[in-house]
């Protein structure tokens, strides 16, 4: 094998520099782009505010500088607006890194959390808790000795929202070990046996969930409804504090799995030879993303095709390289998630778009032209 005329080290470590370079000033741009989301989105709703009062705002509460002339502002940025935002920014976050996640282990940039199923484990799992997470709370609070059950049965038929991360978490486990068992012999898991699962998996949650549907009364049916669709309304600063233990360590631990899911792009034989884990690559990865799915859809529902977009994307800007593209994934996403979601505040004015409708407008269009473009490639 001979190598190119003009091959040398000192070309080899130039074109290193090159890429790190690119990937430092890309990383940059998306930070400044999720800045500048941010900005908007704590600007955007019933009172308007000019991005340089926002920014005063949060420089005084920074500072700890509270006064009167103030207070309404702080009230409305701080208050309302701002859990908003970070809960778009970590959800869209999990949803990009996830769909990162899944197209590294699959080996395929159509590949999604939606597709193997884990997705709809969490949204059934939420699902269940709206609509007969009251009568279980009431059959176990009757249970209980008294004192005991005091706190689980609420009145007016409500839920409380801490229930909705552990069971949409819990589902999604549950998905990801049901699609891992099956999918795996004699210690080696097949990916395409774990897809085709999935998307079996995916369609029975859904006729579970359709029943629950059915047999749900108006108000509960008005919430499967509005959750389905996706929405960061009832952002609070509680929902907050409940959904990032579980998203921010997700944001913590992709990065360890970069050298691995590169390796495994050359096929998993190679990958092996090159030292990697190949099994507990894949089971590290299928748990992130069912803690990430599941913490994702219980705190703003069913919001699509932001884990397809976004980490397809990112390689038509930058490559493949996951060392880039799972923190860029992150920061994309977020910043994708809060703009829609300050679009979704203004269009229909003084209502507001289910976040998922906007989502799948978007994506859709998108992922049929990805559909189409890579039909060669893809050999569909």
């Amino acid at each position: 094998m001979t190598r190119p005329a003009d091959f040398s080290p000192a070309h080899a470590a130039a074109d290193v520099s090159d890429r790190s370079r690119r990937a430092v000033w890309l990383m940059a741009a998306l930070a400044m782009l999720a800045l500048a989301a941010s900005v908007v989105s704590l600007g955007t709703g019933a009172v308007s505010m000019p991005p340089e009062r926002v920014l005063r705002v949060l420089w005084l509460e920074a500072a700890g500088v509270h006064d009167a002339v103030t207070a309404g502002d702080r009230l409305v940025v701080i208050g309302i607006r701002l859990p908003r935002t970070l809960l778009g920014l970590m959800v869209g976050g999990a949803l990009a890194v996830s769909g990162a996640l899944m197209q590294g282990l699959f080996r395929n940039p159509l590949a999604d959390p939606g597709l193997a199923g884990v997705s709809s484990g969490a949204a059934l799992a939420a699902a269940v808790v709206i609509v007969l997470g009251q009568p279980i709370a009431a059959a176990a609070a009757a249970l209980l000795p008294a004192g005991l059950g005091d706190g689980l049965a609420l009145p007016g038929g409500g839920t409380p929202f801490a229930l909705l991360p552990v069971a949409a978490f819990g589902g999604g486990l549950l998905v990801t070990l049901l699609l891992y068992a099956l999918s795996t012999r004699n210690g080696q898991t097949r990916i395409a046996t774990l897809l085709l699962a999935g998307v079996a998996i995916g369609a029975l949650t859904g006729a579970i969930t359709g029943f629950l549907s059915y047999i749900s009364d108006d108000r509960q049916l008005r919430d499967l409804t509005f959750w389905s669709l996706g929405s960061l309304g009832g952002a609070t600063w509680d929902r907050v504090a409940t959904v990032a233990p579980a998203i921010l360590p997700v944001f913590v631990a992709v990065p360890f799995l970069a050298r691995g899911l590169n390796a495994l792009a050359l096929g998993e034989a190679e990958a092996f030879h090159l030292g990697i884990a190949v099994q507990r690559i894949k089971r590290v990865t299928l748990l992130l993303v069912s803690v990430a799915v599941g913490a994702a859809v219980a705190a703003s529902g069913v919001i699509g095709f932001v884990g397809l977009v976004v980490p397809h994307l990112l390689r038509l800007l930058h490559g493949a390289d996951h060392r880039t593209l799972l923190p860029a994934s992150a920061l994309l996403g977020g910043a994708l998630l809060v703009g829609a979601d300050s679009l979704a505040r203004t269009l229909v004015a003084p209502a507001e778009l289910p976040i998922g409708i906007l989502t799948a407008a978007l994506g859709a269009p998108f992922f049929l032209w990805l559909l189409l473009a890579r039909s060669r490639d893809l050999s569909i």
